[in-house]
């Protein structure tokens, strides 16, 4: 009998055409000695695009919908809880709570839907995570950046080349039951409501350091202007504003467009591309120059991951 492995993401309504192009390239290129329980956890979604999602089913890949359940229900719109400083969102968080909701499995992978997956997933799963709450890659799309490496070091504590990228996890599941991670982080939410340009990733790198697992980049590799591109990358992040369905020339298009020109979502994908202005190209710089100046106000401030954290008789777990 095959084995299961549970690869989880989580979307709302608008981001089902992207994750048609993660999942078909995930399913397309996966080992056949597995079989595959796709989770997608959702805040909302149609049901025509379930429908077409549910056509990326092969014999040995189910996709399983899940709508997200109320532990959410405290985290609102303020300002310390918004991707990008621009951006509000549940389902950033929704990873944190997947351990919780789904006890039935130990080890799991969550990936964000803005991806491509051109390797084996099954290697990833496959990585002996040993005692470590998660398995991650370095958050290299950042790395050029001075304000935004002293940010990662200096707020969640962790220096630039031990700071993951939640995009792409390995999830020690049955551990993280164990330390109660959800329940920590929504008393740390709640308690301190911590200034952030990265809400959920911040927490995770604060709260976990000492134990993740530090991964290839080649299973989170992401567009970087052609700072650093792998030959063969395994999971390819389109992270931040590198997206390929707004802007030509982003490093690893060619693997989005290889799906996306396949998909039921197609049409919307184009005609998301036609309709991306120059004048959203626009708020896109000046939005990623607020996140800079943010990162910059917030390490100066008295209210850190890092200070609290360094505060306590008990780090972490």
């Amino acid at each position: 009998m095959k084995k299961t492995i549970p690869i989880f993401f989580t979307i709302d309504a608008g981001y089902a055409p992207y994750l048609s192009v993660a999942i078909a390239s995930l399913v397309d290129n996966a080992s056949h000695d597995y079989n595959y329980n796709i989770h997608v956890v959702y805040e909302s979604i149609t049901e025509d695009a379930m429908n077409k999602l549910k056509k990326l089913e092969t014999s040995n890949a189910k996709i399983i919908f899940t709508k997200m359940k109320d532990e959410l229900e405290s985290i609102t719109d303020r300002k310390e809880n918004l991707l990008r400083t621009d951006i509000f969102t549940l389902t950033i968080y929704f990873r944190i709570f997947i351990p919780l909701m789904f006890p039935e499995y130990d080890k799991a992978i969550y990936i964000d839907s803005d991806t491509c997956i051109p390797g084996d997933i099954s290697e990833l799963y496959n990585i002996d995570l040993k005692d470590n709450l998660f398995g991650g890659c370095t958050d290299i799309s950042c790395q050029d950046n001075e304000i935004l490496c002293e940010y990662f070091k200096e707020n969640a504590g962790a220096d630039i080349h031990e700071y993951i990228n939640s995009g792409v996890l390995l999830m020690n599941m049955k551990k993280l039951r164990e330390v109660n991670f959800e329940k920590h982080f929504l008393y740390l939410l709640n308690k301190y409501h911590f200034d952030t340009v990265c809400p959920d990733q911040d927490y995770i790198n604060a709260m976990a350091h000492g134990k993740i697992l530090h991964l290839s980049n080649e299973w989170d590799a992401m567009p970087t202007n052609g700072l650093l591109v792998f030959d063969n990358p395994k999971i390819i992040h389109y992270n931040l504003f590198f997206k390929p369905w707004h802007y030509d020339n982003i490093d690893y298009e060619e693997y989005f467009w290889k799906y996306a020109n396949k998909s039921l979502f197609k049409e919307d994908i184009l005609k998301e591309k036609e309709n991306f202005t120059k004048e959203m190209q626009e708020e896109d710089t000046k939005t990623l120059n607020n996140l800079v100046n943010r990162a910059s106000e917030i390490i100066k401030g008295d209210l850190t991951f890092k200070k609290i954290f360094d505060s306590w008789l008990e780090k972490r777990f």
